[in-house]
Parts: structure tokens; C-alpha cells; sequence
């Protein structure tokens, strides 16, 4: 019998097979792109975006087996029930039953991390950068009152938005709930919350409200941390006297820390007392952050009656070696040691302990506030600093000596020796170790207050993120002021991280193994299953 005669264009059927092998691919790296955005690792699209190349790239692959279905019925219909059937279908009921198993098992992971963080929540980062901090489960644990987050999401992706507010709700005790909001659909809603634009989360508490403008844990915690203490806080930093700036970035100014005071709802002003000759009333604090040039006997003095009255003070003194001070009095200096018995050693630290003798770093810590929730693994690293020696004061007067130097540590007093390569102890002249390195102190009288440093260096932008830095000076400020229950909320700075692209050898271990050896080992397993076979006949 004459062999059926294929029309011209049977011949490319094959071509549908090639445009479906070519949309699945697609789906494939569509599909580890997300993965990767997920993780983060790729930020060049948007989740959406990825979403909607997965379902084309698939319904094309789904297309072109279906037209060649429809153009080769005869060799479908061999595949699936000629001698091959049996093994192919073995093989698609235990594909399936695998990816039916990995979709229950991560509907169940992601089930059970939500409802239960604390049991099956694992964040492996070096920062923790997946889990909520400490300060922003305690802004979580003082809600007063139910806060419900309102996210607008139009274009945006909802996706870790929703993780994140899962994560506050499911450590809130009830208090936290969310919605999201289309405000291209519902422009009321955005137009009567005073929203515009796209991504931002508003939190109403009560009557109050405040609004997160992205989906980030500082920018949800700031919020947070706005609604429960609604009422202004200001604190003013003393100027006139060399003082680092609050406003220009950079290796000695204070702008981190301002930004900080002020994402906790602080109202960071300057103070020049020569010019204005009075301290504001609103003051909860003043600040005097590493004056180059003495603070003067009439400034002392205002300052002096400011905290007679219950105010504050957060000194900040440098080794008078940094300084232009020479051999002039320091009313400042003379003031916390005649009223407040905190004597400023006319030294600088050398510290053996440390990488750099000239960077004093703290071995232990004193009880109290400040220093109470402070993580034992974050040192306090303060940079050619002076050392402190409490005397007797008042009775009034109660002394919490907050952070010391190691034993292996003096005060030099021989400022030639300490800029010289060889350092020694010398028994006649300087300080022993172990040394204090800041100090609280409070009027239970006048309640006044005094948080003092033998150093400002420490809380300038070079060094607020090394170590506990930061947190420790917000703290002394949020102590300074009678805001305890603000200590600790302070968000935290995500570890940074560079990318060090692989070396030439790691390149070409990477492409052997994904090129060759992975590619090879599916080739060796399928000849060697094709052999056994044809063994058994």
C-alpha cells in the first residue's frame, strides 16, 4: 500500500515543538528571576512585571502544544499509548505528586510563620534584616489602643508590603490590622486620607494618624513610635563654640544623629546662648556636642539655672588636646565637677584592647536605663577620648558611671607620648585602667539631669552606626529628657553590603559546573538508563 503523501507544511510542525521548548525556557528564568528578586539579589523589575512575562511565556508554550497536537494527532496520540506510555506516565504522576508536595509543604511554611513567628520564623542574615527588631516589637507590645494600616497600592507591587504588615500584625497581640487600597479605584478613600501617590501606608490610631511613606520597617516603626507619643519632644544642640553642624553630611557632623532624634518625633533645633541669652522653654534637653572653643561663664550660668529648674544637660567634652581650650579655664568642666562631682580627666584613652590604642572601646557597662536593654554584643567605640573620675557629690546628687575601659587601658597624660609610635604606661603620671568613659547623673531634688562623654566623636556621622554607637547616644538623649519609655525604639541600620565579583578561576568553576557538569549528569543518567533497557530487551 502507497505511503499517505504529507502535505508541504508537515514538515514544519516541528517548529511548534521548538516555539514551546523556547516559551517554557522563558518560564523557567522568569520564574528564578523572581526568586531572585525575592531574596534580592535583582532589582531590575517589578514583581508584576515578572508575573505577567511567567503567564505569556506559559500560555504561548501552551499554544504551540496544542497547534501541534492539532497538526501531528497521530504521533500525540503513539506518545501516550504506544510502549513509551508507561514509563512517561510513571514519570508525570511522580513529577506531579513532587511539585503537588513542595506547594504543600510551602503553603504550610508560610502558614506557619505567619500564625506562629516565634516557633518556625528563621532569619539566617547577618543583621536579622528579616525579622523585626527588638525596638520595633516593643513599639508593637506598648500599643495603648488598635492601629489599622491603610496601604494605597495601585501599580506597585502588594507583595512585600503584606509580609511586612503579616509581621507586625502577628507580633502585636491583636492591635495591628491592614488593608490595602487601590486609589485609582477608590480616590475618595486616598483623597479623604490626604494621600498621593503610590506605596504609602497611613496608621490610625484613635483620631491620630501618621503616614509611612514606603513599606519599610523604619518608616512603619517612625509611625508607630509617632502615634503612641503624639506630643512634642524638642531638644536643642548648643552652638557658637566649633560645634560639629547638624545639617551638612559628612566624616564630623551630627546629621545622623538629628535624623534619628527626629524619627523618633524630636524637634532638633540650634541654640546659641550669646545670641538669644535665654534657653527656649520647650527645651526637654540641651546638647553641647565637642565645643572646640570654651563654653563661657554666662552660658555656664544660664545653663546652670536652666537645670536648677529640672532641665537637662548631655555634654559631650573632648581631650583638651583636640581642643583650643590651651590653659584657660573651662566654666563647663568646673560646673559638672563642683555641682555634679563629674571630674574630666585633662587626658586622652589609650586602650590595648583595641586595634587602634587611640579607640577607647567599652568592656563593661553600669546598671541603668541607658545601658539596660543594649545589646551585650555591641561595644561602644569612642575615638580619642577622655577619661572621667567621679567624686563624692551632694546627697542629693545620685552617680551611675555607664560605660568603663578592660583593665589593659590608662588615661595618658603625656600628650607628646601619645601621638608617638612607642606608648608605655607610665605609673607616675597616668591613669589606670579600667576608666569610665560616660556618666548620668540626677538631682533627685530638682530633678535635673546630666548624661556625660569624654568624647563627641563617637555620635558624629563617621562612627553612629559602629557598633552600639548610635543607640547609645539616643538613648542618653531619650534619658536625659524623661522620655524612658522611648529608649531602645530606635530603628536599626541595615548591615551594608558589597557585591565582590567572583575571580577568574570562580568564573570558570561556575561555567564548568553549570555548562558541562550538571548538563552532563542528566546526559550520563539518561544513557545509562537507555543501556539498562535495551539489556532487558
Amino acid at each position: 500500500m502507497a505511503k499517505k503523501q504529507q502535505p508541504a507544511w508537515h514538515r514544519y510542525t516541528f517548529i511548534a515543538l521548538i516555539v514551546a521548548g523556547l516559551a517554557l525556557l522563558s518560564t523557567f528564568l522568569f520564574l528564578v528571576t523572581r526568586g531572585l528578586l525575592n531574596i534580592g539579589m535583582f532589582s531590575g523589575a517589578t514583581t508584576d512585571t515578572l508575573n505577567r512575562g511567567t503567564f505569556i511565556s506559559l500560555g504561548v508554550a501552551i499554544l504551540a502544544l496544542a497547534a501541534y497536537a492539532m497538526l501531528e494527532p497521530d504521533k500525540v496520540r503513539q506518545t501516550f499509548t504506544g510502549r513509551q506510555a508507561k514509563y512517561g506516565s510513571n514519570i508525570t504522576i511522580t513529577a506531579i505528586a513532587f511539585i503537588g508536595m513542595l506547594i504543600a509543604s510551602n503553603l504550610l511554611a508560610r502558614t506557619l510563620t505567619i500564625q506562629y513567628p516565634d516557633l518556625f520564623d528563621l532569619d539566617l542574615t547577618q543583621d536579622k534584616s528579616n525579622t523585626l527588631a527588638p525596638e520595633t516589637l516593643q513599639a508593637l507590645e506598648t500599643l495603648p489602643q488598635p492601629v489599622e494600616a491603610v496601604a494605597f497600592y495601585a501599580s506597585l507591587s502588594r507583595e512585600s508590603a503584606t509580609d511586612l504588615l503579616d509581621k507586625f500584625k502577628a507580633n502585636s497581640k491583636g492591635k495591628f490590622t491592614y488593608r490595602f487600597v487601590n486609589p485609582d479605584t477608590d480616590p475618595l478613600a486616598a483623597r479623604e486620607a490626604g494621600i498621593t501617590g503610590d506605596g504609602k501606608i497611613l496608621l490610625r490610631m484613635g483620631d491620630r494618624k501618621e503616614v509611612a511613606n514606603f513599606a519599610a520597617e523604619t518608616e512603619l516603626t517612625k509611625a508607630l513610635i509617632k502615634l503612641i507619643n503624639p506630643e512634642a519632644r524638642t531638644v536643642y544642640f548648643l552652638s557658637g563654640h566649633g560645634e560639629p553642624s547638624l545639617e551638612a553630611a559628612g566624616e564630623v557632623s551630627l546629621s545622623t544623629a538629628k535624623r534619628t532624634l527626629e524619627s523618633k518625633n524630636y524637634t532638633v533645633n540650634s541654640l546659641n546662648l550669646l545670641a538669644e541669652n535665654k534657653i527656649p522653654e520647650d527645651a526637654l534637653a540641651i546638647i553641647i556636642a565637642g565645643p572646640v572653643k570654651q563654653v563661657s561663664e554666662y552660658e555656664v550660668k544660664l545653663l546652670k539655672q536652666y537645670v536648677e529648674g529640672g532641665g537637662a544637660l548631655v555634654v559631650m567634652e573632648d581631650p583638651l588636646l583636640l581642643t583650643e581650650f590651651g590653659s584657660s579655664p573651662d566654666p563647663l568642666a568646673d560646673y559638672l565637677a563642683s555641682d555634679w562631682g563629674i571630674h574630666l580627666n585633662n587626658d586622652i584613652i589609650i586602650d590595648l584592647n583595641s586595634q587602634q590604642a587611640l579607640n577607647a572601646i567599652s568592656a563593661s557597662a553600669g546598671e541603668h536605663p541607658i545601658t539596660r536593654n543594649l545589646s551585650a554584643n555591641y561595644l561602644i567605640v569612642m575615638p580619642q577620648a577622655r577619661s572621667i573620675t567621679l567624686n563624692t557629690p551632694a546627697a542629693e546628687i545620685t552617680q551611675t558611671a555607664l560605660l568603663f575601659t578592660s583593665p589593659n587601658s590608662w588615661g595618658e597624660t603625656n600628650f607628646t607620648n601619645a601621638q608617638g609610635e612607642q606608648i608605655s604606661f607610665d605609673a607616675n603620671q597616668d591613669l589606670p585602667g579600667p576608666l569610665t568613659m560616660a556618666v548620668a547623673a540626677e538631682n533627685t531634688t530638682t530633678k535635673g539631669r546630666v548624661v556625660v562623654f569624654g568624647n563627641s566623636f563617637f555620635a558624629t556621622d563617621q562612627m553612629f552606626d559602629v557598633y552600639g554607637n548610635g543607640n547609645f547616644f539616643i538613648n542618653s538623649v531619650d534619658w536625659a529628657a524623661e522620655q524612658e519609655n522611648l529608649i531602645n525604639i530606635t530603628p536599626n541600620t541595615p548591615t551594608q553590603r558589597t557585591f565582590i565579583p567572583p575571580s577568574s578561576i570562580q568564573m570558570l568553576i561556575i561555567l564548568l559546573g553549570s555548562v558541562l557538569l550538571l548538563p552532563g549528569l542528566v546526559v550520563f543518567a539518561g544513557i545509562s538508563s537507555w543501556l539498562a533497557r535495551r539489556r532487558q530487551g
